[in-house]
């Protein structure tokens, strides 16, 4: 362990004594629930943001340490970390963390964790051409729960360039998912590319918001005029 690696553990366990913040309070956590199986420190995002600033270089192994860890917050760190390298490598840089991202999604296992990453990530390494697009069906149709939204949530790096297709393709093979935090992803990609495109999410609700989960189809009418919203959801 470097001695810088060392100075960031340090710092996390001092923020974790010093912090009366509930972290677990937006999480299911309970025995059989989606996380059950995940720890928290309660070190707030803004916190572990300005250690990733701090921290930026410490290198890959002990990213890797971190994204390891039994929780969540220094999980979420490890993916800040990646997420910045991302943004700032070379083509070479961004496939090694693409290859790394991949390699350990398993530890990418709750929503805040997939939410902050998976389209900075995945994504914006989909959309550049490095990856296929048969990756995100590869995801969406995996039964993890956290692949399928990984899948999904990648999306968002296309709509925020003004692409939807792919978005409308993969919420029309996630109408029958039966998890809670599926409907809520699709539909909030359904409704971040309605933005982009209004009249692609019309369509695609005029097509199938019948057979869609009701959370879905709440989440992606969120913007639309209130007596748009009760015309989809009747």
């Amino acid at each position: 362990m470097s001695d810088n690696f060392a100075s960031l553990k340090k710092l996390l366990a001092q923020h974790a004594q010093a912090s009366s913040y509930n972290a677990q309070m937006f999480f299911k956590t309970e025995p059989g629930s989606y996380g059950a199986h995940d720890k928290f420190l309660g070190i707030k995002n803004p916190v572990l943001r300005a250690l990733a600033k701090q921290f930026k270089d410490i290198s890959y192994e002990e990213i890797v340490e971190l994204l390891k860890s039994e929780y969540n917050e220094e999980r979420l760190l490890a993916l800040f970390f990646l997420v910045d390298h991302y943004d700032r490598g070379d083509r070479l840089e961004k496939e090694k963390v693409f290859e790394l991202y991949v390699q350990h999604m398993d530890q990418v296992n709750n929503w805040n964790l997939v939410d902050c990453s998976a389209y900075c990530i995945v994504g914006a390494h989909t959309y550049a051409g490095f990856a296929s697009s048969d990756f995100l069906y590869e995801l969406i149709g995996s039964k993890s729960l956290w692949r399928r939204r990984i899948g999904m949530v990648s999306t968002w790096f296309f709509i925020r360039k003004s692409s939807t297709e792919l978005t409308m393709q993969l919420a029309a093979k996630l109408l029958k998912d039966q998890h809670d935090l599926m409907h809520k992803a699709v539909g909030w990609m359904l409704r971040e590319a309605g933005k982009k495109d209004e009249s692609a999410l019309r369509l695609f609700l005029d097509q199938h918001a019948k057979s869609m989960p009701r959370t879905m189809l709440r989440y992606a009418l969120e913007k639309f005029p209130e007596q748009d919203r009760k015309k989809y959801m009747a």
